[in-house]
């Protein structure tokens, strides 16, 4: 599938150069081609004149970073860049990783802590020294019963039934994932969660074939 031309410059891209991190590292972690990204950052530094001081800034105070703390902030700005938003704790290892990491980057900001380091890096990011948000809790649970799902599948179980089953994990799983279908139907379900169902979890748009001789195809 053509990937949809993005309009020049792109604000994530933008973001992530202004906060340091070089051309090569962003390309590589949006997909995209260097010579693209080059040009989006041409573009808008055109459009603002501070933004090569401000990259050379932001990348000379990283360079002062430990490998973790700067590897974390790397995968951050990367998470937000990609899906627009922080990490969860209900999410994979790592993702839990790092929303501890940033939970205790909050706590030394509130208390006036902080390395300015750090908050020059973050602060690229709005809100991020708010606490999680009922949204960032909502993700949180819906990775985590996906997670469910995924590995209810890998038991060798067939796709979950919402109803004419007595089995409660089929039933909060089928349920789960009916309501995943309505909302798709319906077209709110964000290309996020839609492309982490594709990719997981095989035919989860028709559900279980109906069996039997009176069966409607």
């Amino acid at each position: 599938m053509t990937q949809a031309r993005r309009s020049a410059p792109d604000a994530e891209w933008v973001l992530m150069y202004r906060s340091g991190i070089p051309t090569p590292k962003i390309a590589a972690v949006v997909g995209a081609a260097e010579s693209t990204v080059r040009y989006h950052l041409a573009v808008a530094a055109r459009q603002d004149a501070g933004l090569r001081t401000a990259h050379k800034a932001a990348l000379s105070t990283r360079q002062r970073l430990t490998a973790p703390g700067q590897r974390n902030l790397d995968d951050i700005l990367a998470l937000y860049a990609n899906e627009g938003r922080l990490p969860a704790r209900g999410g994979t290892d790592r993702e839990r990783a790092l929303a501890t990491w940033l939970q205790r980057r909050r706590e030394e900001a509130a208390d006036g802590d902080l390395s300015p380091i750090y908050a020059h890096a973050l602060d690229t990011i709005p809100g991020w020294r708010e606490q999680a948000t009922k949204r960032d809790a909502d993700e949180a649970r819906w990775k985590q019963r996906l997670g469910e799902l995924v590995a209810y599948l890998a038991a060798g179980n067939e796709l979950p039934r919402h109803n004419k089953t007595d089995d409660q994990e089929e039933r909060t799983l089928g349920v789960w994932l009916h309501t995943q279908r309505i909302t798709l139907r319906a077209g709110k379900l964000t290309p996020a969660r839609e492309k982490l169902l594709n990719e997981t979890v095989a035919g989860w748009r028709q559900g279980r074939p109906r069996r039997g001789a009176n069966s409607r195809r």
